[in-house]
């Protein structure tokens, strides 16, 4: 059987993969919820790389993260720097990221999407994942504008030269997968988001990578000691984990349109 491709390639590309930036609100997300997808595209040889909406770049959680991002390929940590806001301690002095005026969050977005000039982006989807975490709702939210703004001369000029992505994927959870998660995620009481199986784009297999992107998961010792989502992975056996990691769900989201001219408006 030959070996899956990285994700599609929204258009024709000079390398043999795609380069993908990931938007996620906190250190661990990038590992759980596209640790695969990372890993894969850069041992493809695709540039790869991660920015992180919240905590500070002196705090342990940062040396975490980049340790994660080491093992997953994907470079050094790129970090807005601002609070999560369910942790005040996270970024001492600066604004939960909800907070940030949505034009500022933007703007810093758009510039780091403008010096790594990604291909593709992922991010959280429209619900925040499966927690529906209010940190990873406002990253999508200030993602889709920003992968739309990066492209347009006029908007941010101080943030760099223009640069469009082609293609926006959304990480996300099929409905399915609550067969797989539900026993996991029940005890802890949390509700779960997810989508109708059919919005799935793309179902990608990262079981050859399941090995670091475990590894990068437990990279987040913070989040394993305190029994959250990584702690869950850290106690399961083997196979549950394969179960749980083995597979990466994403929605595409066109940010430029692709169909032909027209006169009027269609559906």
């Amino acid at each position: 059987m030959p070996s899956p491709s990285p994700l599609p390639s929204p258009s024709p590309s000079p390398s043999p993969s795609p380069s993908l930036l990931g938007v996620f609100a906190h250190p661990d997300d990038e590992s759980l919820v596209a640790g695969g997808v990372l890993a894969r595209h850069a041992s493809a040889g695709a540039r790869t790389a991660v920015v992180t909406a919240t905590w500070a770049a002196d705090t342990p959680r940062a040396a975490e993260l980049a340790e994660a991002l080491r093992v997953l390929g994907a470079g050094k940590p790129r970090m807005l720097g601002h609070a999560d806001s369910r942790v005040p301690h996270s970024a001492p002095g600066r604004p939960r990221w909800c907070d940030v005026p949505l034009d500022e969050a933007v703007g810093e977005l758009v510039a780091q999407i403008r010096d790594f000039r990604p291909e593709i982006v992922v991010t959280h989807d429209a619900y925040g994942g499966l927690t529906g975490h209010e940190d990873h709702v406002h990253t999508h939210r200030v993602t889709l504008l920003a992968v739309h703004a990066a492209g347009l001369e006029r908007l941010y000029p101080d943030a760099g030269e223009p640069w469009q992505p082609s293609a926006l994927y959304l990480a996300t959870h099929p409905h399915s997968a609550v067969r797989a998660w539900g026993g996991h995620l029940a005890p802890t009481g949390k509700t779960m988001h997810t989508v109708p199986d059919d919005r799935i784009t793309a179902t990608v297999d990262v079981t050859p990578w399941l090995e670091q992107k475990t590894a990068a998961v437990l990279a987040h010792r913070t989040e394993v000691a305190r029994g959250a989502a990584p702690g869950l992975i850290a106690a399961l056996p083997a196979p549950d984990r394969e179960r749980l990691l083995g597979t990466e769900w994403y929605i595409r989201h066109d940010p430029v349109g692709t169909a032909p001219p027209h006169r009027d408006l269609q559906p």
